[in-house]
């Protein structure tokens, strides 16, 4: 159903595909932006905890979807520092499926809230 299409005469990237093809598709899911905050609503103070959350979060959404990080097509990623990618690579880095979706990450000046530094929000086909 998901099928990972990078070009053919360049090297694969490691941590995303270039482009998805879903075929099959019968439902798509659209995951709002997903932040590092905690069921009680406190923020971590860190990007490695609050990618952590905000992963564990959007696959809280999927679950409830009757899905898994599998089902995802498309992720985008917002990271308020620069500086902070290394740090977030190493948290979330390891939570995509073995064939990655299509991401992009940005950087932005800001967030909703101050005290988050990273969203995520994603695409998901079933």
């Amino acid at each position: 159903m998901l099928k990972a299409i990078n070009h053919s005469d360049r090297p694969a990237p490691a941590a995303y595909s270039q482009a998805i093809e879903a075929t099959g598709v019968s439902r798509m899911l659209f995951i709002s932006g997903q932040v590092g905050t905690a069921a009680d609503g406190s923020v971590p103070e860190g990007v490695g905890e609050q990618a952590r959350l905000a992963i564990a979060n959007m696959n809280a959404l999927l679950e409830q979807a009757g899905m898994t990080n599998r089902n995802l097509a498309k992720v985008t990623i917002y990271l308020t520092d620069e500086s902070n990618l290394p740090e977030f690579m190493s948290a979330g880095g390891g939570s995509l499926p073995s064939t990655p979706p299509a991401t992009t990450l940005l950087i932005v000046r800001a967030l909703a809230d101050p005290r988050l530094l990273v969203e995520i929000e994603a695409i998901a086909v079933a």
